[in-house]
This record gives structure tokens, C-alpha cells and sequence, in this order.
């Protein structure tokens, strides 16, 4: 049996999906302190800082 190609579509699913698996799994912190912390220089860490001094500063 030859190798199929995907179509354009399934690939941009493919991608896609992998895309949001790994978004779920950086999004994750179980708990403080813990080695599943964030680092200090991931973009969602950096962009959480920000809209929460945004929050504060709208109060």
C-alpha cells in the first residue's frame, strides 16, 4: 500500500489540533510551588501579568 498524502484540510487539522493539545498543556498550573509551574519567561505567564495589572488598573 503507498503512502497517501494528507489533503490540505487534514493537515491544517492535524496541526491545529497538536497546536491546542500542547496550548492545554503549558495552560495547566496544578499548584504552586510545584515542578509543573510555569517558567518565569513562557508568554502565558508574561501576558497573565500583564492583563492583571490591566484588571487592576480598570478598578
Amino acid at each position: 500500500m503507498g503512502v497517501t498524502r494528507l489533503k490540505r484540510k487534514d493537515r491544517r487539522n492535524k496541526t491545529t489540533s497538536r497546536m491546542e493539545v500542547q496550548f492545554l498543556k503549558l495552560g495547566r498550573n496544578v499548584e504552586l510551588g510545584s515542578r509543573s509551574e510555569m517558567p518565569k519567561d513562557s508568554q502565558i505567564t508574561k501576558n497573565n501579568a500583564i492583563l492583571d495589572k490591566l484588571a487592576a488598573e480598570a478598578k
